[in-house]
């Protein structure tokens, strides 16, 4: 990293594992194509069974007329890229280095992705994920989470013994964490000491981390006298601001600005050859790309890591309303890149109907899905008057008003909100194009 506090690019996704030989992570990226559709892939053709992933997008399929079933999660591929180009411009024009958190869609196709625009790496919520980023040859990972799990940390270690250009951070925000951390890493006779920041709590009746400065460097210490952890810098998740607003969140990221600063003083990085402060979900990180601007000249160089995942889809729902960009307009907007495809199965009255997607199908913890327009004979028209109320396991509840006009067959096209809940429920998802043509399958790994 250099001294401005550039943004330091890695060299591929595929480069920090290792070299791509028969087993390398470049060929199980590709041999995700190789894959055989088949009876586990809900909403693809009945007739494609056998074909491989590779051979299915080959035939760029049609979504609304290639024999796909229904219901059916559809990615835009153009608003997919857009969001990707947007983020990745965004963290470049302040200077942050970028390490989108994966678990939202856990799917390496996107991780590779999200890393030929520029992330500095993946961040990452809990081992197995962690596990899967590695199989797919992302070299640097950010963990945000504590990690006490010895299992785990003797696979990290071997991990990291293994392959010398592999970075790994994740959070510390007890003694007692560090502890477990140093008897698990001894034990399995750990050559690399783990890197690890001090998590720095949102406050009172927040998550994970340390509720006071004085916690931190008392947390500090304990690692300083663990030769198995190495500290790096400082880290917290500012969405978990009680009651937030620009003002308290931006007044918790000083704080953490600060006891990094502080530790700097005391001296808490020695030998290193840079730092680094992390935080930023999809919700602040205008507030957070503001307060790391404020960060002075320290003695190392500062890589400034944000961590915003819900991006990469958006939606049309929850961080519609919530996203920074509504805030800065002159910035961008993200788009939201999801659709799902029911069918109306059922129309018992003038003012019910139901289709064929339900909790299985669609993300629904945070808000229900938003019809938007309804396909029939092959013309799209905006669902007006069409409301979707509820959803059971296998069925969506409609709303219908005077106005609307819903037979039994049609199509309902639906926003949904959250993308985390959405990615988990499908694991290959069709990536169509605007005219509805299918060139490729994301395949998820929850």
């Amino acid at each position: 990293m250099a001294a401005d506090n550039a943004v330091e690019r890695p060299a591929g996704p595929a480069d920090p594992a290792g070299p791509a030989g028969p087993a390398g992570p470049a060929d199980r990226l590709a041999a995700l194509a190789d894959e055989r559709v088949d009876h586990r892939f809900k909403g693809l053709p009945p007739d494609a069974e056998g074909l491989t992933v590779g051979e299915l997008a080959a035939q760029r399929r049609n979504l609304f007329t290639g024999g796909f079933t229904t219901p059916v999660l559809a990615l835009s591929a153009e608003r997919l890229e857009h969001n990707l180009a947007l983020m990745e411009t965004y963290a470049e024009r302040h200077g942050l280095a970028f390490a989108p958190h994966g678990k939202t869609s856990m799917a390496p196709q996107l991780f590779a992705r999200q890393l030929e625009r520029g992330a500095w790496g993946i961040t990452l919520a809990v081992p197995h994920q962690v596990r899967v980023a590695r199989r797919f040859g992302v070299g640097r990972i950010f963990l945000a989470n504590e990690l006490v799990d010895a299992a785990a940390l003797r696979w990290l270690a071997g991990e990291l013994d293994a392959d010398p250009s592999f970075r790994f951070i994740c959070y510390v925000d007890s003694v007692r964490g560090v502890d477990l951390m140093h008897a698990a890493l001894s034990e399995a006779g750990a050559s690399r000491p783990v890197d690890v920041v001090v998590e720095l709590a949102a406050g009172e009746g927040a998550r994970t981390g340390a509720r006071t400065e004085a916690e931190c460097f008392e947390i500090a210490n304990a690692v300083a006298g663990a030769d198995t952890l190495r500290l790096v810098g400082v880290a917290g998740y500012e969405g978990e601001v009680p009651e937030a607003s620009p003002e308290r969140v931006t007044a918790w990221l000083r704080r953490l600005v600060a006891l990094l600063i502080e530790f700097d003083k005391a001296g808490r990085f020695a030998d290193l050859p840079e730092v680094v402060v992390s935080a930023g979900g999809s919700a602040w990180f205008d507030a957070v790309a503001s307060a790391f601007a404020e960060i002075p000249e320290l003695s190392l160089p500062v890589v400034k890591l944000l961590r915003s995942g819900a991006y990469v889809s958006h939606d049309d729902g929850h961080y519609r309303h919530l996203t920074p960009f509504n805030r800065v307009p002159e910035e961008g907007a993200l788009e939201p890149a999801f659709r799902l495809w029911a069918q109306v199965v059922s129309r018992p009255s003038a003012e019910q109907a139901f289709t064929n997607a339900g909790k299985r199908d669609a993300a629904y913890d945070l808000d229900l899905p938003e019809a938007q327009v309804v396909r029939r004979g092959g013309v799209e028209r905006d669902a007006s008057g069409v409301t979707v109320s509820g959803l059971s396991d296998q069925h969506g509840w409609v709303r219908t008003s005077s106005e609307s006009d819903l037979a039994v067959g049609d199509w309902l096209g639906m926003g949904l909100s959250h993308p985390c809940t959405a990615f988990d429920k499908w694991q290959l998802i069709p990536l169509v194009e605007a005219d509805g043509t299918v060139t490729d399958y994301i395949r998820t790994f929850f």
